[in-house]
C-alpha cells in the first residue's frame, strides 16, 4: 500500500478524534474508555508512520515535517503513559492538544522535499538518534508542564511523577547525544564539532542536570526547568534560524 502525505489527513484526523475522546472520557472519570481511545489514537498515527516508512523506503525523519510527525506520536504515547501510570488527566489533554497542533501544521504544510536520504543520513545511527531524541522531547515537555503546575500545588505524587519523567527524559536525551556522536563520527569523521546544534544540545543537557540537582527547591527549580525547555526548543528547530546554521554539519548537504 502506497501511503504519502496526501493520505496523512485521514490518519491524523482519526488520531486526533480518538485522542480528544480519550481526554474527554478521562475528565468524565471513564478510565477504560479513555485508555482504549488513547491507545487507538497512538495506533492510528503509528500506522501512518509505519506505512509511510515502507512507502519511502527510508525512515521518515529527514524533514522538519517528518520530525513533527514523530514528535506528535511521541506526545500521544507520553500522554497515554502518564495517564495510565499516574492518572493525570490534564497531561493527557495537554499532549492531545499539542500533538494535534503539530498534526494540523503537517496537514497544512508537510514540507515535502527530495525523498532520498542524503549521504550523512544513511548511517545506521541516524534512526535511533532522532527517534530517541523525539521521545525525550515529549517526556521533558510533559515534565516541564507538570513542574509549572507543581509550583502552585504541593502534591507528593506530582513530585514523584515529575522526577520520573525528568529522569526518563534526561536519560533518553543522553542516549540521543551518545548515538548522535557515533553518527557524527561515521558521517563526518568526528564525534563532536561544537556546531550550533551540538552546542545547544550540550547546554540543554547541562541545564536539565542542574534542574535534577535543584529538585524540590520550589520556584527556582521551576525556573531552571522552563529555561532548559526553551533551550530544548532552540536545540530542535531554533538553531535552524541562526546565521551559524549555514555552516552547520546538520544542514545535511548532498555533497
Amino acid at each position: 500500500m502506497i501511503v504519502g502525505w496526501n493520505l496523512f489527513a485521514w490518519f491524523a484526523v482519526a488520531a486526533m478524534v480518538l485522542s480528544v475522546v480519550a481526554a474527554v472520557a478521562a475528565w468524565g472519570d471513564k478510565r477504560r474508555v479513555a485508555l482504549a481511545c488513547a491507545v487507538l489514537g497512538v495506533v492510528a498515527l503509528a500506522t501512518f508512520v509505519a506505512l509511510f516508512w515502507t512507502t519511502l523506503g527510508r525512515p521518515p525523519l529527514r524533514t522538519m515535517g517528518e520530525t513533527r510527525l514523530w514528535y506528535s506520536l511521541c506526545l500521544l504515547v507520553a500522554g497515554a503513559f502518564t495517564y495510565w501510570r499516574w492518572r493525570y488527566r490534564w497531561i493527557l489533554s495537554f499532549s492531545t492538544m499539542l500533538a494535534s497542533v503539530f498534526m494540523i501544521i503537517n496537514i497544512a504544510r508537510p514540507e515535502i522535499h527530495d525523498q532520498t536520504l542524503m549521504p550523512a543520513l544513511q548511517s545506521g545511527w541516524f534512526v535511533p538518534h532522532v527517534a530517541v531524541y523525539m521521545f525525550s522531547y515529549a517526556l521533558l515537555g510533559c515534565a516541564t508542564l507538570m513542574a509549572i503546575y507543581g509550583a502552585f500545588r504541593k502534591d507528593r505524587d506530582l513530585t514523584q511523577a515529575i522526577d520520573r519523567l525528568m529522569y526518563g527524559g534526561v536519560a533518553f536525551f543522553t542516549i540521543g547525544m551518545l548515538t548522535g556522536a557515533l553518527w557524527a563520527k561515521q558521517a563526518w569523521g568526528a564525534y563532536w564539532s561544537w556546531d550550533a546544534k551540538e552546542a545547544w544540545a550540550a547546554a540543554t543537557w547541562a541545564l536539565y542536570l542542574l534542574a535534577i540537582h535543584m529538585r524540590g527547591r520550589g520556584r527556582g527549580f521551576v525556573a531552571v526547568v522552563v529555561v532548559a525547555f526553551l533551550a530544548l526548543q532552540m536545540c530542535w528547530y531554533g538553531v535552524n534560524y541562526l546565521p551559524s546554521a549555514e555552516q552547520s554539519v546538520h544542514t545535511y548537504n548532498q555533497n
